[in-house]
């Protein structure tokens, strides 16, 4: 590609004077012509794709099409171990299709969380062979209950399978892949072909020259005839349209090749004109060459429909997908004060400073990605309130812009954004907000528009709750503090009667006379549930006039009711209580019932997180051993402690075995991984050493073939073990490690030291592995303490200090009975309230 001139917009890369480092011609090309494509093989309205970069497990966005790369800066980098399609598509070289928010919202939270709007899309893996180079996404409208037809997943497939060719291709040839920075923005195709024509071009390929009519040398300000080199062209491009220019070209001829591109370009006057290309016009021409024709339209002084427009009694602004300014009335200028030359063909943000609010910002990218009209309130500079609505539509998004004390006439306004309730909405309008009625309940330094800006905290914080309970904090912690809360109720269906669940703030005993409520009682968090519609009162009085036959005593205050609906299954009900009567905005309502869906889904994962953990807590419990061998001279005590984040039992376990040499074998080991899963192949491992021990192998032999066996039973997964043989009457031991952490020993004296046990890699990675035997002598009165990573790992520090903390304290437990010194070692992690992951302890001493 050659270069082209131009501005370049803030989160993309420009092609004017690269910098060092900037991607080859070729790879760019390729880039963003698969984005196109794939755009227009599914009824797309963006897409881009994600490439390596030069940090090991970090994607970086590679060309974004159909979309201003400053809006979403944010998600142009992708480690490839988040919770996200682009990182799990890389991972796992399968494509993923996400149909609708609900299916979004099941599948990853978090991508819902941080872009909560109603969109479809659909992540294919850029690969050829065993290499896997990236991920190539695009984003469409939503198809809520309908998934991804087939015909479109084999299409972007294809897409990606071509690009992975090309790219293999280009490595091949010494290319190097890695994508260094910024992504490159590209123009999509029209939705819309002008109505008016001004002049028209014809490119030769071949010759790298184009042929311009007297109109388009009119418009240009060119006054040579003949044909001229291309840069007479793409010399007055923005880059991004520039590499949509080279990409219509080098489709010329190609059997799935056409479409139109609307390109922006600039007249010597500074005037805006919309450049219409199309790929199908010829393919060759008399002379052999390759050509692709074109036609202008003057967008620049005399913008089409400006006389139109400019006699409406509002001001209108229009942006390209890009976010560039296109077109604005006389009336905008105005209002604004700013005059058309100097505002249009710029990206939004550059030409109204005010719009880089990151409020402003996400009112953009809602258009972008939902379609839907969005209106706000914005105060550029600190001076007058603006009512700004958008409406978005395939070429980009509309403005109408009207000052606050101006309303707009009945029916003509957007409607306020209305989202799915699963998907928590976009922030509402920034501080400052209106000044508080008397009786809101809000101070000066709480207003509403302020109290707003949690929901998205709220949002990510239920991504991460797994329990009901964790859920029911959360919203307590983040829900009651955003809207001037002081009280919670959270109610849950079981058997068509709501069983309170989870309550803060309420006085005591107030809320059982509902406990329990069917739903055929006329009660609000009732009707709330079984109408599917929120329920707000704004005093208790209203509220009591509503329902008369609710016993209130002296309560006081407002009430809001939420249904928790979750996928069109009911969950339950939520009630936000508050101390003084207040009214509630129609923000208010839409954020509160729109984050009520999202609290209902986080309780229904809530709900089969708990039926798993019963399950596993259930298996644990039966495969770990309810008492240990009791033999003369030796005394042994284990312990399990579950971990508090996500599933609460895993595949740590311990076990002590009677030979058949009559020694006592001590195990300890750990799966990787929680929940059943791990619960379920800790049993088989349990289960084979203790098959193994009894057997009379040697230690050594024990390992190998427990090894083995998993390796058969599971391969990927992979667990971490320690076994010692003791023969009591001598004091021997033979100890064996797979991967695992080392033993300590304290010795009569009252010394503790980490003992240094020789080791194989982990069980579960390679058949032919070999585990050496250490041997070592137990004294009299010497206590041996094997352990699993758990005891010693903390978040943020370093597990060496962790190790040094449980030898001090096993050296301090001198001579208490053996199960109190197990209990001292386990006393700071059961105080621990988060603990990510489970523990095993076994004591063994000799006497």
């Amino acid at each position: 590609m050659r270069r082209v001139s131009g501005r370049a917009h803030a989160g993309c890369v420009t092609a004017h004077d690269p910098p060092p480092g900037t991607p080859p011609q070729a790879l760019t090309q390729a880039l963003a012509e698969a984005a196109t494509d794939v755009v227009e093989a599914v009824g797309g309205y963006a897409g881009g794709v994600y490439l390596r970069s030069g940090t090991p497990g970090l994607l970086r966005l590679s060309v974004l099409a159909g979309l201003p790369g400053e809006l979403f800066r944010p998600w142009s980098r992708m480690h490839t171990n988040r919770p996200f399609p682009v990182a799990e598509v890389h991972r796992s070289g399968q494509a993923v299709y996400l149909s609708d928010v609900e299916e979004s919202m099941r599948r990853f939270p978090q991508l819902v969380a941080s872009l909560p709007f109603p969109f479809s899309s659909l992540y294919v893996p850029v690969a050829a062979g065993r290499e896997r180079f990236g991920v190539l996404v695009v984003l469409r409208p939503p198809t809520p209950g309908l998934p991804v037809g087939a015909r479109d997943r084999e299409r972007a497939t294809r897409v990606g399978l071509r690009l992975g060719e090309v790219l293999a291709g280009l490595a091949a040839a010494g290319t190097d892949l890695r994508w260094p920075g910024d992504p490159i923005c590209v123009q999509l195709p029209s939705g819309s072909v002008p109505p008016v024509r001004f002049g028209s071009f014809d490119w030769d390929l071949a010759a790298g020259t184009v042929t311009m009519d007297d109109g388009l040398r009119a418009i240009l300000g060119v006054r040579e005839g003949g044909p001229l080199p291309i840069e007479a062209l793409t010399s007055r491009l923005e880059p991004e349209d520039g590499y949509a220019l080279w990409a219509a070209a080098r489709r010329t001829g190609t059997a799935d090749g056409g479409g139109v591109r609307r390109l922006r370009l600039k007249g010597p006057d500074g005037g805006l004109h919309l450049l219409e290309v199309s790929a199908r016009s010829r393919f060759v021409g008399a002379d052999g060459h390759g050509h692709l024709a074109g036609a202008l339209v003057d967008l620049g002084t005399g913008l089409i429909g400006s006389d139109a427009t400019d006699r409406l009694p509002r001001a209108i602004l229009a942006v390209d997908r890009l976010g560039r300014i296109t077109y604005l009335n006389d009336l905008t200028e105005r209002l604004l004060g700013r005059p058309r030359g100097a505002l249009a063909g710029r990206p939004l943000w550059e030409a109204l400073p005010w719009f880089a609010h990151p409020f402003h910002e996400e009112q953009l990218r809602a258009a972008l990605l939902s379609s839907e009209p969005v209106r706000f309130l914005a105060r550029p500079d600190e001076g007058r309130w603006l009512t700004v609505s958008l409406y978005p539509g395939r070429d980009g998004v509309t403005m109408v812009l009207v000052p606050e004390e101006e309303p707009l006439p009945e029916g003509a306004g957007a409607p306020e954004v209305t989202v799915p309730a699963s998907v928590p909405p976009p922030h509402p309008s920034p501080p400052p907000a209106p000044v508080p009625r008397p009786g809101d309940g809000l101070g000066p330094d709480d207003t509403r528009a302020a109290s707003l800006y949690r929901p998205v905290a709220l949002a990510i914080a239920l991504t991460e709750a797994v329990t009901a309970r964790q859920v029911s904090a959360v919203v307590t912690e983040e829900l009651l503090p955003a809207f001037g809360g002081r009280q919670l109720a959270i109610y849950l269906l079981s058997d068509r009667r709501l069983y309170l669940a989870w309550e803060t703030g309420f006085p005591p005993g107030f809320l059982d006379r509902f406990d329990g409520a069917p739903l055929d009682a006329r009660v609000p968090g009732v009707d709330a549930l079984t109408s599917g519609r929120a329920l707000f009162f704004e005093s208790m009085e209203i509220l009591g006039r509503t329902y008369p036959e609710l016993p209130l005593d002296a309560q006081t205050g407002a009430r809001a009711f939420l249904p928790l609906i979750a996928s069109g299954r009911p969950v339950g009900s939520c009630i936000l209580g508050f101390d003084r009567p207040r009214d509630f905005s129609a923000e208010e309502r839409s954020v509160l019932t729109a984050l009520a869906g999202l609290i209902a889904q986080a309780l229904e994962r809530a709900q089969r997180y708990d039926s798993e953990a019963a399950v596993a807590r259930g298996l644990q419990d039966a495969l770990l051993p309810h008492r240990l061998p009791v033999r003369e001279g030796v005394e042994t005590v284990g312990r399990y402690l579950p971990g508090t984040q996500g599933m609460d039992v895993g595949g740590d376990w311990y076990d002590v075995v009677e030979t058949a040499r009559g020694e006592l074998a001590l195990v300890i080991g750990d799966v990787q991984g929680h929940g059943v899963a791990a619960a379920a192949t800790m049993g088989q491992l349990r289960s084979a050493v203790r098959a193994f021990a009894l057997s009379g192998l040697p230690p050594q032999e024990v390992v190998r073939g427990t090894n083995r066996l998993l390796i058969d039973l599971d391969p990927g997964q992979f667990a971490s073990c320690c076994y010692m043989v003791l023969d009591e009457r001598t004091g021997e031991v033979r100890a064996v490690r797979a991967g695992h952490p080392q033993p300590l020993l304290r010795r009569p004296d009252g010394t503790a030291e980490v003992l240094d046990v020789a080791g194989g890699v982990v069980l579960g990675v390679d058949a032919r592995a070999a585990y050496p035997v250490t041997r070592l002598r137990l004294e009299a009165g010497a206590v041996l303490a094997l352990h699993t990573d758990g005891l010693v790992e903390r978040p943020g520090a370093d597990i060496d200090e962790g190790v040094e903390r449980l030898r001090r304290t096993l050296a301090s437990t001198g001579s208490l009975p053996l199960t109190e010194a197990a209990d001292r070692l386990m006393h700071e992690a059961v105080r621990a309230s988060d603990r990510p992951d489970d523990i095993a302890l076994l004591l063994a001493a000799r006497w």
